[in-house]
């Protein structure tokens, strides 16, 4: 918690291919709430990185880690969405009770084998792995197709529901931006390391209490399920009509099943006045 406020900062780490638009609806619903949103968005993930700039999961969470100690922030609770869900989780092992609560978004970790359920299996794009990690491909294939190559991915991940067209829109054009893509597709391409990294939080637990979300025409249960691999105190929520987007799909419903599991795990923050 930064210095001189009651109210505890939630930060939020959105995944590919998004951006902090992934939050506008969840951030007032925190505000209300009386909590600190705290949206940071990783490099390369809607944003070219300024520097060079490892793509490990793990070493991301460091990253984050120093941004967040140069505003002060050191107690805080976490909320990410894919590959953002993935850091959060390693952000929560490193500083333990500085996280009292921790919501994963549609992520299964890396090397954490669980199949997702019907009726996500049939709605879950499984080529955008391994058409990331194929070094040269999305790079010669991509540029100038980013309409197609994001929209047709983005449609699909979202299930019959859907996205907003306008954040649709934002999210492409984010991903459009010079550097973005090559930097994006590091987060596929650290594989190895992220293996061995998933591996060690197997071996040793997470403490942190998980609420673990997936969209039904998504990852689902297996949301949850991946994480009781990794963490002994999860509490499972799937959302009937959403893909793999929860908090943008079925706002009102994601956002106050967040806000309990918050209130539930964190000290009670200081109300908004009215």
């Amino acid at each position: 918690m930064s210095a001189g406020s009651d109210r505890l900062p939630v930060v939020l780490l959105h995944g590919w291919p998004v951006t902090e638009t992934h939050w506008r609806h969840l951030i007032p619903l925190l505000d209300e709430a009386g909590f600190t949103a705290v949206p940071i968005s990783l490099p390369g993930l809607g944003v070219a990185p300024d520097m060079s700039t490892s793509f490990r999961k793990a070493d991301l969470a460091r990253w984050v880690m120093e941004q967040l100690a140069r505003r002060g922030i050191t107690k805080f609770a976490l909320i990410g969405h894919d590959w953002g869900a993935a850091v959060a989780v390693f952000l929560a092992d490193v500083l333990g009770f500085a996280v009292p609560a921790l919501v994963v978004e549609e992520e299964i970790l890396p090397g954490i084998d669980t199949d997702i359920p019907f009726p996500g299996s049939d709605h879950y794009p499984a080529w955008h792995g391994p058409f990331n990690r194929a070094v040269g491909l999305a790079e010669h294939l991509v540029p100038g197709r980013e309409a197609a190559y994001y929209g047709s991915f983005l449609q699909q991940s979202a299930g019959p529901a859907g996205l907003d067209p306008a954040a649709m829109r934002s999210y492409v054009d984010a991903y459009s931006a010079a550097g973005v893509l090559e930097a994006s597709l590091g987060y596929y391409r650290t594989r190895s390391g992220d293996l061995s990294d998933v591996q060690a939080l197997v071996t040793n637990h997470l403490a942190t209490p998980v609420l673990a979300i997936g969209g039904r025409f998504a990852m689902g249960s297996a949301v949850a399920d991946a994480m009781r691999r990794i963490a002994g105190d999860v509490t499972a929520l799937v959302l009937d009509d959403s893909g793999h987007y929860p908090l943008e799909q079925e706002p009102e419903t994601a956002g106050r099943a967040v806000i309990r599991f918050l209130h539930q795990h964190c000290s009670k923050p200081v109300a908004r006045g009215r």
